[in-house]
């Protein structure tokens, strides 16, 4: 059964940047299939803020437009979210997420949280 796990998260000061990281164990293949990262804060919905497709075309969210970058290894099978130039509006707890015939699947989250 596939499971998705994300790591990277952390304190961090207002500026500064984080790298999150999205692994499969199990038989999710991530350039199968789109792979999403949302986020969710404290009192408020997941939202979306960027995906990647099996092409390799990226979206994001406005709000992390520029300062977010989402990207493949295929080779490792990991996804990543590359964070620069975070704000306290951006602590949240993040989670990787992708659908497939057999269902869809999220991670447990990473918790990330910009402060000074």
């Amino acid at each position: 059964q596939g499971r998705l796990l994300e790591s990277g998260g952390g304190l961090v000061q207002p500026g500064r940047s984080l790298r999150l990281t999205c692994a499969s164990s199990g038989v999710i293949i991530f350039r199968l299939g789109t792979t999403n990262w949302y986020r969710q804060a404290p009192g408020k919905e997941r939202e979306l803020v960027a995906a990647i497709s099996p092409a390799g075309n990226t979206n994001y969210a406005e709000v992390v437009k520029n300062r977010f970058t989402v990207s493949r290894d295929n080779a490792k099978n990991i996804v990543s979210l590359q964070m620069n130039d975070l704000k306290a509006q951006d602590t949240a707890i993040y989670y990787c997420n992708t659908k497939r015939a057999s269902g869809e699947y999220w991670g447990q989250g990473t918790q990330v949280t910009v402060s000074s």
